[in-house]
């Protein structure tokens, strides 16, 4: 049975979701929306948001809230939460994982269940987290003289386009997020939700940190202009781009300074 989810039409600030909202691109994001007046709410493992706190990153406006993205309940929960605060008129799905390994190596092949954690997390997470702030989007009254609901952004990568060797699982689970938009954003036409994908190239995120100083060098001069890595706050822009062009629906951006990926 489907939740009733609250449809306040009061003039209440909208909430936003991100999910993997407690780092990296989604912390951006969480940053760039509170900074445009949104109420967001911020899905992440516990673990994430318990790391945020302890650095102090975490901004002190935003709900924290513990979920996988895997898990329906979970983030049903966290629609529910933002819900119940204002309107749900923006989603951001940034929650994702890195997965390596070749499809055939001296250990033997590809591990089925590296691939199908790699599929669950990036694709089918990302669907979970689209389906249930849909179905909370189209339950509220449109804000626009076009009837627009809501706004949903997800996180393609250029692996979609040119998976490195090693990347099977990653540019398929991507490829499929590519696959999901122009579907999504059809689909949902009629409820007047639009549905786009960014698909950065490199970006400094934590995770780039820990990597050697010539590797990022090395990455640096792969990139066309500007020849350096993309920054968290290049992305969330994007997103504000998607928010405020309501004819942009459908779309998957690269965010990746004309950047095409080598095979290795």
């Amino acid at each position: 049975m489907n939740t009733q989810y609250p449809t306040n039409t009061t003039t209440a600030p909208a909430t936003a979701i991100v999910t993997g909202g407690a780092s990296g691109l989604g912390a951006a994001t969480v940053r760039r929306l509170v900074d445009t007046g949104h109420h967001v709410v911020a899905l992440d493992l516990e673990s994430s948001i318990d790391r945020a706190r302890a650095e102090g990153t975490a901004l002190e406006p935003v709900t924290y809230l513990a979920a996988d993205v895997t898990d329906p309940a979970q983030v049903r929960a966290g629609v529910e939460a933002a819900c119940a605060i204002a309107p749900l008129r923006v989603v951001v799905a940034c929650a994702g994982i890195l997965y390596s390994e070749r499809i055939l190596h001296r250990g033997g092949h590809h591990d089925l269940e590296g691939f199908a954690r790699a599929i669950s997390v990036n694709l089918n997470g990302t669907f979970n987290i689209l389906t249930l702030a849909a179905e909370a989007m189209a339950a509220q009254e449109p804000v626009t003289e076009d009837g627009e609901r809501g706004v949903i952004v997800l996180t393609s990568s250029v692996a979609a386009f040119e998976g490195q060797i090693g990347q099977a699982a990653y540019a398929a689970s991507k490829g499929g997020v590519n696959a999901l938009t122009l579907t999504a954003a059809r689909d949902l036409a009629r409820s007047g939700i639009r549905v786009n994908a960014i698909a950065p190239g490199v970006v400094e995120t934590p995770m780039m940190a820990q990597i050697t100083p010539e590797f990022r060098q090395e990455l640096e001069a792969r990139v066309p202009f500007p020849a350096r890595l993309a920054r968290p706050g290049e992305f969330a822009a994007l997103v504000g781009t998607f928010l405020d062009n309501h004819y942009l629906n459908g779309e998957v951006v690269r965010l990746d300074g004309a950047l095409r990926m080598p095979p290795r």
